[in-house]
């Protein structure tokens, strides 16, 4: 693999979460200003990003310009469903739910452990669908 390949990625994938970023409103009244500030929607930073899509790419047959615009685009889809915190705990509780006896307990027995991996798997879901041809199957190599 390339350093240009990876850094087309890189690069690729920092353009995505920069188009993606909320538009800056401008200021209101002082009535807003009493309100908490509301969680930016797309608060995910570059790097899970990048490694989300990575990991994508890998999953779905390999690094390569289509697989990249599909995973990019799955991430963004994501990200307009769940917080940053809430992915990242998602991904905690589903990476490790298999881990044997009290350890894998952990993850797996707590309430919001269900709830946010069910959370993940429908937003992951919805975005496979929606950003890839076929559902995100990957099909078979082509013969000659």
């Amino acid at each position: 693999m390339s350093v240009r390949f990876i850094l087309l990625i890189l690069a690729s994938a920092l353009l995505a979460a920069c188009a993606s970023a909320p538009k800056q409103q401008p200021s209101a009244p002082a009535v807003q200003a009493s309100t908490p500030p509301a969680t930016p929607v797309n608060d995910f930073p570059t790097l899970t990003r990048v490694e989300y899509v990575l990991s994508c790419m890998q999953e779905k047959g390999g690094k390569n310009y289509d697989n990249l615009y599909h995973c990019v685009c799955a991430v963004d889809k994501i990200a307009a469903k769940m917080s940053h915190e809430e992915f990242m705990q998602a991904q905690t509780f589903e990476t490790n739910k298999n881990l044997a006896g009290e350890r894998g307990g952990v993850f797996r027995d707590p309430p919001q452990s269900k709830v946010l991996r069910d959370k993940l798997k429908a937003a992951n879901d919805e975005a496979i669908a929606a950003c890839f041809p076929n559902g995100g199957k990957v099909s078979a190599p082509k013969t000659k």
